[in-house]
């Protein structure tokens, strides 16, 4: 699902923005 996707954006990019922006696009459809 989310989380799991999440955990490998977070561990593929050092952008801390995209990281961020995908955080909060996850959260919204919550």
């Amino acid at each position: 699902g989310v989380y799991p996707n999440m955990l490998r954006l977070s561990l593929g990019l050092e952008h801390i923005d995209d990281i961020k922006y995908e955080l909060d696009e996850a959260l919204s459809k919550l």
